[in-house]
């Protein structure tokens, strides 16, 4: 038996930055902060900052294996955080600030983050909820001393004074790559959120597959701006992928949606590729054709979050010759599961014919395996017509949930994604529903299960069912349609008042239509199918939601 000679040198995160240091040293890294509209460095210089970061966690007493909670933007600071946590062997915790406090108070302790670092932005909100969070030591602010707000937070401490401090020699622990690096949770929209851990290997082998020529395509060439916030899976994994491959990384900061600053920072930095959901783009294209500016050095985008509206790419392409592909995946998924480019020969389709591909979630990606069955567990065939529960397996996917002891996969290993898809033979998926009846809002999910369960509980509500409804700007936005109890009187305004303060403002419903009756199914349920065709062409009263 021949055994092989190579070496088995662990995939642990650390490499990426000790690569990106010695070959790609004098890449650049722009941020826009709360504290600087534009901070601008080398590799070289940050990773020098991550080694005093790195000795700073070991001051504030981190020891392998702990979580360190994120509650920030795109940032360098933030990017610091992912490294300097990786190379101690300690886990970085993104928590999404977007969600509603009680989320956030339960992931956090679910999480046992041990320290706690922010952005100014969310100081105000960490300071109600800190009295909730008994196991967090202490709360860093990602800021300098001028800009250090007076706070409430208990141990609060000054990130900039605390790296000041520090030596920028350090010698980084080993551990095996199957040691934990990062974590994600789910956004609850089915009881609780879950919490996703997500190893060295599974991320590194996710950054390889993410910078492959018919995915991201990331080269020393490429200006990167991931706008994707960076509590989403890990920015869609673009903070790694880019320095492993030496890129210039461009970072807007709290000004990810806002279209001026990102045709700045395109038009200055000369940004070549970008990622974000669809809502920022059309942001971007209201701005531009106020203002009459163009992107030139931009060349492509991937969207993901959100089926990407056909009107969106068109302008993209026809008026700022800017490719628009569509990507596929989830938290559970690392994320990238699939990503849409086109195989030779499709240029010369029809227009109609290539719109119908570009709509479609893309093609899998190597070490995606993918599958769709009917509803006993049958692999349906790659037909293009016949829809099935989406399935996959593969080195960047979970088994299992954090502190959950019940298996997220099936006894042949395949995790059930919750979507319904098609494939056609060429392997391009297009997603048709979901098993269960969630809102996709901005790039958010949204629980109309939820939402109906506080509309019941007004005294005046008898039965009420939430839909998602196609939305200009959001790609679907959640109505309430809801029956009264006999004799009552209520309106609008009132109903969807009801809901402040129960969940995260983007969450509630954008309209309520009082209804006579509800469509219900053969054994009792409501039929959101009906529902759904009965009001597919809505004409919403306000275009945006209470967060906007």
């Amino acid at each position: 038996m021949i055994n092989s000679t190579m070496m088995n040198v662990p995939l642990v995160l650390t490499s990426v930055m000790n690569f990106a240091e010695k070959v790609y040293g004098s890449s650049e890294i722009v941020s826009v902060t709360a504290d600087n509209p534009r901070h601008r460095y080398t590799y070289r210089e940050a990773f020098k900052r991550v080694r005093q970061l790195g000795n700073a966690l070991r001051t504030l007493g981190a020891e392998l294996g702990d979580s360190i909670g994120t509650m920030a933007w795109n940032d360098y600071r933030h990017l610091e955080l992912y490294y300097a946590t990786a190379a101690s062997g300690l886990v970085c915790h993104t928590v999404n600030p977007r969600l509603f406090e009680e989320q956030l108070e339960y992931i956090i302790n679910h999480g046992e983050d041990k320290w706690l670092f922010l952005d100014l932005a969310f100081v105000g909100l960490v300071e109600k909820l800190q009295d909730k969070l008994p196991n967090v030591k202490g709360f860093v602010v990602l800021t300098d001393e001028a800009h250090m707000p007076e706070t409430t937070l208990r141990n609060a401490q000054c990130y900039e004074t605390l790296l000041a401090a520090e030596s920028d020699q350090i010698e980084w622990p080993e551990f095996d790559e199957n040691h934990p690096a990062s974590m994600c949770y789910t956004s609850g929209t089915t009881g609780d959120p879950k919490g996703v851990v997500y190893s060295h290997r599974s991320t590194l082998l996710h950054a390889y597959a993410s910078a492959l020529p018919d995915t991201f395509g990331a080269s020393v060439r490429e200006v990167v701006m991931p706008i994707v916030p960076m509590f989403h899976v890990n920015g869609w994994g673009l903070v790694y992928v880019v320095p492993m491959t030496g890129g210039k990384l461009v970072l807007p900061g709290p000004k990810m949606g806002d279209g001026e600053t990102i045709c700045d920072l395109i038009n200055t930095e000369k940004v070549t590729v970008s990622a974000a959901v669809p809502t920022v783009w059309l942001a971007l294209i209201n701005y531009l054709e106020t203002t009459g500016k163009t992107i030139d050095s931009l060349q492509r985008v991937t969207v993901g979050g959100a089926a990407c509206p056909l009107k969106i790419m068109k302008i993209m392409k026809e008026k700022y010759d800017v490719d628009v592909r569509h990507a596929w995946g989830m938290t559970e998924t690392s994320p990238l599961g699939t990503y849409n480019t086109f195989k030779p020969g499709m240029e010369d389709l029809t227009e109609q014919e290539q719109d119908a591909i570009r709509l479609k979630q893309g093609r899998p990606i190597f070490g995606i395996d993918i599958r769709i069955t009917d509803e006993n567990n049958n692999e349906l065939p790659w037909d293009g017509k016949t829809s099935g529960a989406v399935k996959v397996r593969g080195p960047w996917v979970t088994g299992s949930y954090y502190k959950n002891d019940k298996q997220a996969v099936d006894e042949k290993g395949w995790f059930e994604t919750g979507d319904v898809a098609c494939i056609d033979p060429e392997g391009y998926m297009l997603i048709t529903d979901r098993t269960k009846d969630v809102i996709k809002s901005g790039g958010e999910w949204i629980s109309s299960i939820e939402l109906e369960n506080l509309a019941v509980d007004h005294p005046k509500v008898a039965e009420a069912a939430v839909i998602g409804v196609p939305h200009p700007r959001w790609t679907e936005r959640p109505l309430l349609l809801a029956i009264l109890k006999d004799g009552e009187s209520m309106t609008k305004q009132e109903m969807l008042q009801w809901y402040e303060g129960k969940i995260a403002k983007w969450s509630i419903p954008s309209d309520c239509e009082f209804v006579e009756s509800l469509p219900h199914t053969a054994t009792g349920k409501l039929s959101k199918k009906d529902l759904r065709e009965q009001y597919k062409d809505y004409e919403w009263s306000d275009s945006e939601p209470a967060s906007a």
